[in-house]
């Protein structure tokens, strides 16, 4: 079943502590771009997240939002004593110059930028997190599948209608094909008839049967048939597949506008034109479709 490349997933999970939220948009793209976006301290999980997203997604520009906030402890937080002392010194030293003997005021140099080290506050080894990142993560995709699933069916009822209106289209197409020859000897006699009456010289019949054949081999489609037929039917497998073909369909596609502009130029009938432009028409549509199918 084909699965369309646009879909968003979100997935929220909370285990010991520590809150996970992943968010997932997806658009099409010919190929399978990654961009991934962490919490900091959290960007050495991006491997293993990549890794996860492409057992799960084959193709499209996905975007990945991954924010992992754990609950602050009392081990989060030091005091750099490098920079208390510092402080401390410079006060001294200041308190001498100005001739006074108030103590340095511990209190306030804790309030002091550098003091108070939090740059782990929240914050834990990402390889520890990595299980409820990762649950979190699975069912954000489940939920991207199911979204891009549903819109994939939509696409898959629509694909199947063009299909079978140029299925019809070839089969006005087949009828049509073994007259034309002779609707063309028709027209050949006639104007001979014509021409060749005002001189009063009769034509010779093997002649125009010579030319007929001529025609009839020129304007032979009935390989093109067969392949163009082959090439729905082949469609039509693949929308039912359970596995998204967007890269076959894409190129079963191509194939069909090669025989239909091929069937175009070699039949040289109105009716016949008319049946390749609703068949092209529906193929055009197709392809649009499929620009969107994994």
């Amino acid at each position: 079943m084909p699965l369309s490349m646009t879909g968003f997933g979100e997935a929220h999970r909370q285990e010991n502590g520590t809150a996970v939220s992943v968010e997932l948009r997806t658009i099409n793209s010919r190929y399978l771009k990654i961009s991934i976006r962490t919490s900091d301290g959290y960007s050495s999980l991006e491997p293993q997240i990549e890794g996860v997203v492409r057992d799960r997604v084959r193709r499209g520009t996905i975007q990945v939002g991954v924010r992992v906030d754990r609950a602050k402890s009392p081990e989060d937080y030091r005091i750099d004593t490098r920079v208390l002392d510092s402080y401390r010194h410079q006060l001294e030293t200041m308190f001498r110059l100005w001739g006074t003997n108030q103590p340095v005021p511990i209190d306030s140099l804790l309030l002091l930028p550098g003091v108070v080290d939090e740059g782990t506050a929240g914050k834990a080894n990402a390889a520890e997190q990595w299980p409820v990142v990762e649950k979190t993560l699975e069912e954000a995709l489940a939920n991207l599948e199911r979204m891009r699933g549903e819109e994939g069916r939509v696409m898959a009822d629509d694909l199947r209608a063009n299909g079978r209106a140029a299925s019809a289209c070839l089969e006005v197409i087949q009828r049509r094909a073994p007259l034309v020859a002779e609707a063309y000897r028709g027209r050949l006699e006639e104007r001979l008839k014509r021409v060749l009456g005002e001189v009063e010289v009769k034509f010779d019949p093997s002649d125009v049967i010579k030319e007929v054949g001529l025609f009839a081999e020129r304007s032979d489609i009935s390989e093109e048939i067969v392949r163009l037929r082959s090439h729905l039917e082949q469609f039509d497998t693949i929308i039912d597949a359970a596995e998204s073909s967007g890269r076959k369909m894409e190129f079963l596609t191509q194939e069909m506008f090669r025989e239909v502009n091929t069937i175009g130029s070699k039949a040289n009938d109105v009716e016949i034109s008319r049946q390749v432009i609703e068949i092209k028409a529906a193929i055009e549509r197709i392809r649009e479709m499929i620009q969107n199918i994994e």
